[in-house]
């Protein structure tokens, strides 16, 4: 007898039910929508604190089916607190109707399926997902959250903390050494953005104990310890929040009380009242997961953002990064708790905990998926698997509550988020927060507040001064971090008083930033950290050393990380100690290239596998360039089931085919390319890809061959490192730095000068491949003879180091009179000095600027650099091979482009310049005939999409192809 759609409806409701354990699934009922009590649910998925999620079902095709679903968003569900905001329109396969085992056949089955919002978005936005049984219980987890109630609580919140931070401001200037206090407690000096924070921290207190309010009968509620006509709020609130302690909840309370105890009566009250309101509005909304909120909000809040580097991962960003690490652990155990307490979770630069929250519901789903309760997992997540540290006691208190508060109403002991030692101690020593683990094991920490043992006095009013934590080399099982990519250099040097940026925060002394630099120096001996790179990959050298055989690391890094000199390092390091590579980076440009909240440069997600002793050495990854950063968890879910369900990909050396395209639904999110570690230069240019065929042609001409997108054939074409067929000048230090025994002194420009510079990028100075010089140099008195001496590497040809594309017109521009090269132009020099001009037609030809890009960092959104020492390897063009007619034609090609206007480089595509420039070099100069110049065009195109290219900058009206 067929399978009707109730009967496999109801199935779908037993399968579901086994991965939800928690939430209440109910097939064909009718009585639950409150407006329209006669209509039947085909599936229904409701629990606390979630937004209901309606399943509407038919047999393929399903014609009515997104009507169905559609017909249900808005609807209240009878005893639930938010409306449905989402409903799934699935589609069952038709064989199903046939099925004998029913069971079976729905467990085995592909289901199609998407998303409808209420707010009238749909997920996929074309086409459908498919998946399992188990998939779709993963999408209805994350679309039961209730967007509305989280935005509006958002809001709520962030507005409360601000008005309270405005009063403290108020009392500050009555009672400051009180207010300095509660920032002695945060380990911060006094500021605006220290206030907020302690009201932050307060403020999730009493949004918990409003809560628990209704889990313990011991615990009161907001309005009887500090509600109107409460006479003495601040003891009523103490009290109450001791007797939470003897509970526990030490990571949420026990901040929270050392602040306020700082308070007499009367400023405690004031800010008690505006924070009560604050809790009570937001626990009216009915969201459950308010530590995360806090989180969110908190990461605006960050003092030292610019010399702590502390940038908040964005929920969706952490959701990808965690789905693809955890999923690399495959040999855990997940419906086991047991098996699951023994692994091990470190991030060792937590700040909010964003990264360990993530994995936390990683690993919770993958339990519930195989029947289990995430209740169980919470007392041992807790005691025995995520391991955090962070210098912002702030930031561990809000990593702590956001996780302890998973499960409010399961208990735990001592957890393992730190507070990490950092700057001068009180014993004279310096520590440099969790940098110390690049030597040690155990880490010097503040407190930690979850262990009540390491509290003394009758309540614990007195603190432990510090104790030292545990973090065994070789033991963990998963890193993953979002640490400070602050370079240990004087970025900011005008600032006073900064001379080692990555130790400058918390107001610093000199002294104590030297020493902490020289510890830094000391204990990275022999690492991937480079200073020039920043602490990050101080950062990812402890993940090295802290992760196990097979243990897994996930990095959010800046994308120079994957093509940047500096860390070269770092690249070796995963490629000789790690397999099963993955580099995810975005296609996009502003805040959508970066996964972090506002970076404003790219980034990069690094997942890898470390080797066991039987494991060869890594000789290529996987790229992932997707095309936006995930919007929202459940778009980032479905990014990374699609990453993971990748089969067989392109490889960069396959030719200009492009890579494998990587789609949700029928919308494409992104492509996947299969690429080599060891590229020419050492960078590993495979990312950030719109169009993975511009990579794939950079690649091959790079190695001599040049095979353009829809040619029949490919050409051989002499290209070799710029240090093999010239020399790049010196360094712009060189000429002007004391320190370098810099012979000049920069100076305004004169046409009558004796050491004319073309110093800096000037953009009216830069349309025109002959540039004027804009600066001199000057002998200093008593060093004329090292002023000769440096001034021999002055040149003609120079090459652009600092190439905006979306600005700038050239790669390589020209002098009439031999100059020296700035900082931005640096001289490039030839034996043969008539070769100048072929360097300079060359290097702003298409295939010129395809070279450029693909060597330089595209950290930027339309900027590229290259610095001095990467210059020398440079793929150009092998001049040597060039007949004497040759040179001398280039001659008189650069002669016809004297007076030629070149547009930015983005617009190379529909630059008639460009377009001539290209034929004389290619047709006139190299004898390629005009399809391969027509193929060059159609390059020039594609590179002018990139968005690295062009940023994000628009074209200009009536900008059209020229062939």
């Amino acid at each position: 007898m067929p399978q009707t759609e109730p009967n496999v409806n109801y199935a779908l409701g037993t399968l579901l039910q086994h991965s939800m354990q928690e939430r209440s699934v109910r097939s064909e009922h009718t009585g639950l929508l409150v407006d329209r009590p006669g209509q039947r649910a085909d599936n229904l998925i409701t629990g606390p604190g979630i937004a209901p999620v309606a399943v509407e079902a038919e047999f393929t095709p399903a014609a009515t089916v997104l009507g169905d679903a559609a017909s249900r968003l808005g609807l209240r569900v009878s005893g639930e607190h938010h409306p449905i905001e989402a409903a799934v329109a699935l589609r069952y396969p038709a064989e199903l109707a046939d099925a004998v085992d029913l069971d079976s056949a729905l467990s085995s089955s592909r289901l199609t399926y998407a998303l409808l919002h209420q707010n009238g978005d749909r997920f996929p936005e074309e086409g459908w997902i498919e998946g399992s049984p188990s998939d779709l219980a993963s999408l209805i987890s994350l679309a039961s959250t209730p967007q509305q109630a989280i935005d509006q609580a958002a809001d709520v919140l962030q507005q409360g903390i601000q008005r309270a931070a405005d009063l403290l401001s108020g009392i500050a200037r009555q009672r400051g050494p009180m207010v300095r206090a509660v920032a002695e407690i945060l380990g911060m000096e006094d500021s605006e953005q220290t206030r907020r924070m302690a009201c932050a921290v307060v403020a999730n207190a009493m949004i918990f104990q409003e809560r628990l309010s209704g889990m313990h009968k011991e615990v009161k509620p907001l309005r009887l310890v500090c509600g109107e006509g409460v006479a003495d709020p601040k003891e009523l609130t103490l009290n109450a929040w001791a007797d939470i302690l003897r509970i526990n909840y030490w990571p949420i309370f026990a901040i929270a009380k050392d602040i306020m105890e700082q308070f007499s009566s009367w400023p405690a009250a004031v800010l008690l009242a505006e924070l009560r309101e604050t809790a009570q509005r937001f626990d009216a909304i009915g969201v459950n997961n308010a530590h995360d909120l806090t989180g969110r909000i908190f990461q605006r809040l960050i003092a030292d953002r610019k010399f702590l580097a502390t940038f908040y991962t964005r929920p969706a960003s952490a959701a990808l990064l965690a789905n693809l690490a955890v999923d690399r652990m495959d040999d855990a155990d997940w419906g086991d708790p047991g098996a699951i307490a023994k692994l091990r979770v470190g991030d060792f630069a937590c700040g909010t905990g964003a990264l360990l929250s993530a994995v936390y519901e990683q690993i919770a789903s993958r339990h519930e998926r195989k029947g289990g309760a995430s209740a169980d997992l919470h007392r041992p997540m807790m005691e025995d698997v995520l391991y955090g540290a962070d210098v912002l006691p702030s930031a561990v208190h809000i990593t702590s509550a956001t996780l302890s508060g998973v499960r409010s109403d399961v208990g735990f002991n001592l957890s393992r988020i730190y507070t990490a030692r950092f700057g001068r101690q009180k014993d004279d020593t310096v520590r440099i927060g969790s940098l110390e683990l690049l030597q040690s094991s155990s880490l010097l920490t503040l407190l930690n507040t979850s262990d009540p043992s390491l509290r003394t006095g009758s309540a614990g009013e007195e603190t432990a001064a510090e104790i030292n934590a545990e973090f065994p080399d070789e033991s963990y099982d998963l890193v993953i971090m979002n640490p400070p990519y602050i370079s240990n250099s004087k970025h900011y040097g005008a600032l006073e008083g900064v001379t080692h940026a990555a130790f400058a925060a918390f107001g610093a002394a000199v002294e104590d930033q030297a020493d902490m630099s020289n510890r830094l120096d000391k204990f990275a001996a022999g690492s991937a950290y480079h200073g020039h790179a920043g602490i990050g990959s101080a950062f990812a050298s402890i993940a090295h050393r802290k992760l196990g055989a097979s243990g897994v690391l996930a990095l959010v890094l800046p994308f120079t990380a994957i093509n940047g000199s500096s860390w070269e390092k770092f690249r070796e390091m995963i490629a000789n100690h790690y397999a099963d590579i993955t580099v995810v980076s975005i296609a996009a440009n502003g805040k959508s290239m970066c996964f972090s909240s506002d970076t404003g440069i790219a980034e990069c997600l690094v997942i890898a596998r470390k080797r066991d002793n039987g494991t060869p050495a890594a000789t290529r990854a996987r790229f992932i360039s997707l095309w936006n950063r995930p919007p929202t968890r459940l778009a980032a879910s479905e990014i990374a089931r699609a990453i993971k369900a990748n089969g067989p990909i392109r490889r960069l050396e396959d030719g200009p085919y492009g890579g494998s395209p990587i789609s949700v639904g029928t919308s494409a999110v992104g492509e996947a390319l299969d690429a080599p570690l060891n590229l020419q230069g050492g960078g590993w240019g495979a990312a950030r890809l719109r169009d993975a065929a511009v990579a794939q042609t950079a690649y091959a001409l790079v190695n001599g061959e040049l095979r353009l997108p829809a040619a029949p054939t490919a050409h051989r074409l002499p290209i070799v490192p710029l240090g093999e067929a010239g020399r790049r000048g010196l360094d712009s230090q060189m000429f002007i730095s004391p320190a370098h025994a810099g012979p000049f002194i920069k100076a305004a420009p004169s046409p009558t000068s004796t050491y004319p510079a073309l110093w800096n990028h000037d953009a009216e100075n830069e349309t025109r491949i002959v540039c004027q010089p804009d600066a001199q140099m000057r002998a200093r008195q008593g060093m004329e003879q090292r002023a000769s001496q440096v001034w021999a590497s002055a040149g003609r040809a120079h090459l652009n180091r600092e190439f905006t594309f979306g600005s700038q017109p050239l790669a390589v521009a020209f002098t009439e009179r031999e100059s020296v090269g700035g900082r931005v132009w640096p001289n490039v020099n030839f034996d043969d000095k008539r070769i100048d001009y072929a360097f300079a037609l060359w290097g702003n030809s298409t295939l010129g600027l395809l070279c450029y890009w693909w060597r330089s960092t595209r950290q930027q959104s339309s900027k590229a650099t290259i610095t001095i020492h990467v210059a020398e390897t440079l793929p150009v063009f092998d001049f040597r091979t060039l007949s004497d007619g040759q040179i001398a034609f280039a001659q008189e090609v650069f002669q016809e482009f004297l007076t030629k206007e070149f547009e930015p480089a983005y617009l190379a595509d529909a630059d008639p310049n460009r377009a001539l420039l290209d034929r004389r070099v290619l047709c006139d100069m190299l004898g390629f005939d005009d399809d391969v110049y027509l193929g060059v065009r159609r390059l020039a195109a594609k590179w002018c999409a990139e968005p690295s290219v062009h940023g994000g900058k628009p074209r200009p009206q009536g900008a059209r192809f020229v062939a």
